[in-house]
């Protein structure tokens, strides 16, 4: 990968990230002008699948039927129960803790996870066991939810 490629993808993810938190401060400020969590965050899942729709139907590749043939697990269909946590929790604690904080601690719990799920190889992935350094990392980022939220 190139140095030019390599810079656009990070500057991607960080612009992902991005997205990610307005994302939850967009959703609290429809649930205060909704007055219901519930329905904020079904209309966040709403118009993202509409969005992932016109993706999937513009973008090459199979098409539905094409994955329903072939082998899946019941586990690989969970996911979109734990984006509605993400969705709901954040939805319910921003107002209450800030975005900032809120994402922050999302952070650490995805790094933690995926600490997790990298060392025993869990889902598929390719075990890549916790280091010090690794471990270091994850110790920088609680520190960072700590200023924060200073």
């Amino acid at each position: 990968m190139t140095a030019a490629l390599s810079a656009f993808s990070y500057l991607l993810v960080v612009g992902a990230g991005i997205s990610v938190a307005l994302q939850q401060v967009l959703n609290a400020n429809l649930r205060a002008e909704l007055g219901s969590p519930w329905w904020a965050g079904f209309v966040s899942y709403l118009v993202g699948m509409l969005a992932m729709l016109a993706v999937a139907l513009i973008a090459p590749g199979p098409r539905l039927p094409d994955p329903f043939a072939g082998s899946t697990s019941w586990v690989s269909w969970s996911g979109g129960l734990f984006g509605a946590l993400f969705i709901g929790t954040a939805i319910l604690m921003v107002p209450r803790l800030g975005a900032a904080t809120v994402l922050a601690l999302i952070v650490v719990g995805q790094m933690l996870g995926s600490l997790v799920f990298d060392h025993f190889g869990l889902f598929g992935l390719t075990q890549q066991p916790i280091s010090p350094a690794r471990l270091a990392g994850a110790t920088l980022l609680i520190l960072g939810v700590v200023l924060v939220r200073g």
